[in-house]
């Protein structure tokens, strides 16, 4: 009877057992209802462990997998506009030039973990020691090695992480062989070992002044626009127009008695110049808004593009001087050029000399504003303003308060220093 209360499987089992029952010398239980039980009980048991280990093994898999993952994440960059600036590191590389200075500490003040990256010797002429370009920016970490050579590079300025690296690198002089080493050669050495190292977003300051390329400087500068925009990074070319700086080179001059000194009719050219401050304030910007990336950013600063004429005639109110000024024919550029040019050929040590002419010629005569492409002239109208300092209010803080801090150094023209 019991034998007819199993059906299926179990049938098939008690069948089996009775065969070997019958074949073997050992004793095996008799099939019956509880040893069915038993079996089905078991087997259960068996499956329910084999269960938890399946889920204990998968557990201990994706805990090694997650803290994989985050070994990798520890060194991979961040996004920057979903990140609170404390988890962002920002590298910048010319950290003690003119613009560079003020830059970095923008990146401080914003929060970022920045690193600032110097040559041995910084500063106008190499003045600046290690302790001096430490001292100038507390709150970032300051490292010194050689932008143009990738060891050096890699092993002070991204031995960790970086999320976003920003270059303030120019050309010192303008001079042919430098333009070339730093404008170009430098930065791209920058941004190769940047996106070895998993670095994906690039700010570089460039200049309006390249949308007319006819010095070398300017084409060292596109050659690299063009290796950052094809390199797969996330990148911001920024092209400011004049600077305060270079606009305040006459003012001590004219605060004691001397004339402003201008090219032709003093309106061959303008511009909209933007403050050292409001600049590095919008390359801040372009750290963080997603709205600035992968662009050309031409960017001046507040109020209307103003000519050379306008420039000395705000000076001499400031200064409540009647305005006297001195008129160079631009002429007199194009025959210093065209001498430089001949001797350079005779004597290739002068080229700079001949390349510092066509610089002086450059910026009497094209304009800082963008170029519209419609006219091909520059035009005021469409070039953007940013900020709130203006050309007036510094002239003001230069008559009182000097022009310290303000120096050209390499690029000083009209006797400043």
């Amino acid at each position: 009877m019991a034998a007819m209360m199993l059906s299926g499987a179990s049938a098939v089992r008690c069948a089996r057992q009775s065969t070997q029952m019958r074949s073997s010398t050992s004793a095996v239980a008799p099939c019956t209802p509880a040893f069915v039980a038993r079996q089905r009980a078991g087997s259960l048991s068996n499956l329910k462990l084999n269960s938890v280990n399946q889920t204990l093994s998968q557990s201990l898999s994706l805990a090694a997998s997650r803290k994989t993952l985050s070994r990798v994440a520890s060194r991979a960059p961040l996004s920057v506009a979903a990140a609170a600036p404390e988890d962002i590191t920002v590298l910048v590389v010319g950290a003690t030039g003119y613009i560079g200075k003020f830059v970095t500490k923008e990146m401080i003040a914003r929060g970022y973990k920045v690193i600032a990256m110097a040559r041995d010797k910084s500063g106008v002429g190499g003045k600046k020691t290690q302790n001096d370009v430490i001292a100038e920016f507390p709150g970032a970490t300051v490292v010194f090695g050689d932008v143009s050579d990738a060891a050096s590079l890699k092993a002070a300025a991204f031995s960790g992480k970086v999320d976003v690296v920003v270059s303030c690198m120019a050309s010192r002089t303008g001079g042919i062989k430098d333009s070339w080493d730093i404008d170009y050669l430098a930065t791209k050495n920058v941004m190769d070992v940047a996106k070895a190292s998993g670095c994906d977003q690039f700010v570089l300051l460039s200049a309006i002044c390249v949308q007319r390329p006819l010095l070398t400087f300017q084409k060292a500068k596109l050659k690299f626009e063009e290796a950052l925009m094809a390199s797969g990074m996330k990148y911001s070319i920024v092209r400011p127009t004049a600077f305060f700086k270079s606009l305040g080179g006459q003012v001590s001059s004219v605060q004691g008695g001397g004339p402003y000194v201008m090219f032709g009719d003093g309106q061959l050219a303008a511009c909209k110049p933007i403050s050292e401050q409001d600049l590095a304030s919008y390359m801040g910007d372009c750290v963080e808004q997603e709205a600035l990336w992968n662009k050309v950013l031409p960017i001046g600063g507040p109020g209307e593009a103003m000519t050379a004429l306008q420039q000395g005639e705000m000076l001499f109110k400031l200064l409540d001087k009647e305005p006297k000024f001195i008129k160079v024919p631009i002429e007199v550029m194009d025959a210093a050029i065209k001498v430089c040019d001949v001797l350079a050929g005779l004597f290739p040590g002068i080229r700079d000399t001949a390349e510092f002419a066509k610089i002086g010629r450059y910026y009497a005569a094209e304009s800082m504003l963008v170029l519209n492409p419609e006219t091909d002239q520059y035009d005021g109208s469409i070039t953007p303003g940013y900020g709130k300092d203006t050309l007036e209010g510094f002239f003001k803080k230069c008559v009182t308060e000097g022009m310290d801090g303000q120096e050209l150094g390499d690029a000083a023209v009209f006797g400043q220093k």
